[in-house]
């Protein structure tokens, strides 16, 4: 008789791979920094300014009611009819007075401070674990 066959038993070995993915703090930045400058700078441009002068002129016309006068033009000059009623025998509306107020246009100059600022920034690369700065 013969012997015993002994069995032999060879574990079998699968390697399987999960992939996943997480985020890791490498030290790699970007340092932005940001100057501010002023400079003053005088504006000068030249302005046009009206001046009014008013000026009260008697006129004591007596005027029916069919031809009141209104405001009317002459040039550059408004005129604005003051009316009044008087008692007469019978009632009449006089122009008391007329107001002419005129426009003179000039210019002027009126130099002004003026502070303008522009800004400048730089951005730096930087890699915390290796101590280095590198260019982008």
């Amino acid at each position: 008789m013969s012997a015993p066959k002994e069995q032999v038993v060879i574990p079998v070995v699968r390697e399987e791979l999960a992939v996943g993915k997480r985020t890791v703090e490498t030290g790699e930045g970007v340092r932005v920094t940001k100057t501010v400058s002023e400079r003053q700078e005088v504006v000068d441009e030249l302005l046009a300014k009206e001046d009014l002068t008013v000026e009260r002129v008697s006129v004591n016309r007596l005027v029916d009611a069919a031809s009141i006068p209104g405001i009317r033009y002459e040039g550059t000059t408004i005129i604005i009819p003051v009316l009044e009623e008087i008692v007469v025998v019978e009632k009449r509306t006089m122009v008391k007075e007329e107001l002419r107020i005129t426009s003179t246009r000039r210019e002027v100059r009126d130099p002004q401070r003026i502070v303008l600022r522009s800004e400048e920034v730089s951005v730096e690369h930087f890699d915390e674990q290796l101590g280095q700065q590198s260019n982008p």
